[in-house]
Order: C-alpha cells, then structure tokens, then sequence
C-alpha cells in the first residue's frame, strides 16, 4: 500500500522524522531551494503536513497548500499558526497538549528555585574562587509562605500551582474569568496581585489578546523584592520595561525561559547576577520531547483512520 505523502514544512528532532518516515513519504520543504517552485510542482500531491511552533504556519503558507486537510503540529502553543484562518480553509490543525504539561511546571519550579536562592550566581562565586578567597555571597531568599501568582491557570498553570503546594506557597491566580472547581484565590486585577505578591509566574498562550499583559505598571508592582518568571511567551512582558527594572533594582529577579525576538535575548541581561536565562527549554526533556513527537505522529494517524 503507497504511503500518504506528507509535507514537512521546517526542521524537526531527528525521532520525530524517523517516526514520520517509518509511516509517510516524507518530502522537506525547507531543504528545497526552490520552495516556492516545489509547491507550485507538486502541493496537490499533498493532503497532510506537519510544521511545529517555531515554523508556524501563516495565511500565506496555506493558501499554497490547496489539497491539504491536516496540519499536525509540534507543539502546544498555536500563537504561531494562523487555526481561523486554516479552519475557514477547511483545514484541521492538531497540536500536542498535556504531554508536556509537567515538564513545563517542572522548568517553572526549578527557574523559580534558580532565581530566588540564587543557584547560578551562586555556582560562578564557587567557580571564580571567590568562596575560596573568604568571600561570602548574599543571603537569598525562602518561597515556603509566600504569595506566587499565576497569570494563566490553564493546563499547565494548574499542574504548577499543585508544586508550588509541595512547597507552602499560597497560590494566587489571575484570568479573564474566574475558573469554576478552583478552590485558590481569583484575582481579577493584575496590577493589585503582583503588588500583593512575592512572585508572578506567567504561563499563558501568547498573541495578540496577551500582548504586553505583563506591563511596566505590573513589574513596578511586584517590586524591588519581586520575582518574575516566564515560561509563556516573550511578547506577554513589556521587555524593555523589565531590562529596565532589573538594571535599577525596581524588580528584585528574573528567570526567563522566553524572549520577544528568539533566539536573541537582550544583551543587557547577561551581565546581571539577579536574572537566570534559559533558551525556551521548557518541555526540553527527552522524554517529554518524544511524547509530543508521538502526538504529532498520532494526530495523522487518527486522521487518517477516520477517513
């Protein structure tokens, strides 16, 4: 039986690929070099494709892709994939949520623990002798009994606020509307709950309703003494505002796992002892990783069984 050619629209891990492979004839758009000339040769063949989260898939993209029904992506965020305008097309978009859900708390608990005990800065004072010279480092500080606010309480949010539990945090929360089934405290105004907390983790979608969410107003809020940690999308802070604030001291830390124009993080950062970086790891786990390259693969494959 011929296998269904599937159009893989940017680079992919190697284990995704090799899945593909065993099941599809796979063709790769970004290794062409002539991409426009291919899918002008040969779209009709195709009825499935599979992109991922940093490829994205545009208005423009789709509209070349006039057989298609099926795009399988690798990822959970669809900030980067025009679903209206596909859906409208009568084309099915499929992502890959609650695999990654627990890896994704797991970088958000251990950015949050990086960040106030100050594990980085900390391993550099060891490593630049400093320890061994008779300095001694500055205290840090204690999460257990402190106010953490999640803007954002979906998937993810909620397996978060179940860790940050384990360790006597009380757990605050701020969405559009309040959830229902939720015993932790709702917060409709953002700004009165990062000034009424010790730390705020964002861990919402990214786009154009989240833009900015995360303003100058509501860092100054949290303060000198206040921890942020993102683990949504770069664009949901005001970036400038929060190199800034950090630069003063009118915020006490950071961890950042995402940036505003990836995979360039602000210069600026590099040199501040208050700030853990990451490059956008956060369901960067082999095991994690291979479960979503799964999803994808059983996307098409439920996809086409049905048909």
């Amino acid at each position: 039986m011929a296998k269904h050619p599937v159009l893989v629209l940017g680079p992919l891990m190697p284990y995704l690929l090799e899945e593909l492979e065993r099941r599809y004839a796979v063709e790769r758009l970004y290794e062409e070099k002539d991409a426009l000339g291919f899918l002008q040769q040969n779209a009709a063949r195709f009825r499935a494709a599979v992109t991922s989260t940093f490829t994205g898939l545009k208005a423009d993209m789709i509209d070349l892709l006039p057989a298609v029904e099926i795009v399988s992506s690798f990822g959970v965020g669809t900030d980067s994939l025009d679903v209206a305008y596909a859906n409208k097309k009568g084309i099915k978009v499929a992502n890959t949520p609650d695999v990654l859900n627990e890896d994704t708390a797991n970088m958000a608990i251990a950015l949050l623990l990086a960040t106030t005990r100050d594990i980085v800065a900390n391993d550099r004072f060891v490593r630049e002798g400093r320890w061994a010279r008779g300095e001694t480092p500055p205290l840090a500080q204690g999460i257990e009994g402190k106010k953490v606010g999640l803007v954002g309480l979906g998937r993810i949010g909620s397996v978060i606020a179940e860790k940050l539990l384990a360790f006597g945090c009380d757990v605050t929360y701020h969405t559009r509307n309040k959830k229902p089934d939720v015993s932790y405290n709702h917060c409709a105004d953002l700004v009165a709950m990062a000034r009424d907390c010790a730390v705020l983790i964002a861990i919402l979608p990214g786009g154009d309703a989240t833009q900015g969410i995360i303003s100058r107003e509501v860092l100054q809020a949290l303060g000198s003494k206040g921890t942020f940690i993102n683990i949504a999308r770069g664009s949901v802070v005001d970036e400038v505002a929060l190199v800034e604030l950090l630069q003063s001291g009118g915020l006490g830390r950071a961890g950042l796992d995402v940036f505003a124009d990836e995979p360039r993080a602000p210069e600026a950062l590099f040199a501040l002892d208050n700030v853990v970086l990451q490059p956008h790891m956060g369901s960067a786990t082999v095991e994690t990783r291979e479960a979503m390259a799964d999803r994808v693969v059983s996307n098409l494959e439920n996809y086409f069984g049905a048909k």
